[in-house]
């Protein structure tokens, strides 16, 4: 994974005023390449709809809202890849309807921050062993 994905490398603070200050488009198009999914879905799952989309490829940065809402997704990506141990089992993961979840997707459980957090949990349960 990219070392611009690592946000445990970087204090709170400093990742909470560049997402205040807007990421630049190029760490959506990074976690896009991540994810292994086209912008456009990509741009789906964060809620940004396509002319946005293309207007902030333009700008060469996203909004804060935007911003926060790829940082989620790093953060769970990194989390999954973490008790996975790998980028593929950690994508196939997020990619499967899981019974801790209620057999929903956790990329699309994630599309709010509860959801994010409830996928975060599962992540932790299934870290510490914890049957899910």
């Amino acid at each position: 994974m990219k070392k611009s994905l690592r946000l445990r490398e970087t204090s709170p603070q400093y990742m909470i005023s560049r997402v205040e200050a807007g990421l630049p488009f190029g760490e959506l198009e990074a976690l896009s390449r991540a994810f292994d999914l086209s912008l456009e879905k990509l741009s789906s799952l964060l809620g940004i709809a396509r002319a946005t989309l293309h207007r902030r490829k333009k700008e060469g940065h996203l909004h804060s809202q935007e911003s926060d809402r790829v940082a989620r997704y790093e953060r769970l990506l990194e989390q999954a890849t973490d008790v996975f141990e790998t980028s593929e089992k950690a994508l196939g993961w997020l990619r499967t309807p899981q019974r801790g979840l209620g057999g929903a997707v956790p990329l699309e459980y994630a599309r709010t921050e509860v959801g994010a957090r409830e996928v975060e949990k599962l992540l932790g349960r299934i870290a510490y062993g914890v049957y899910s």
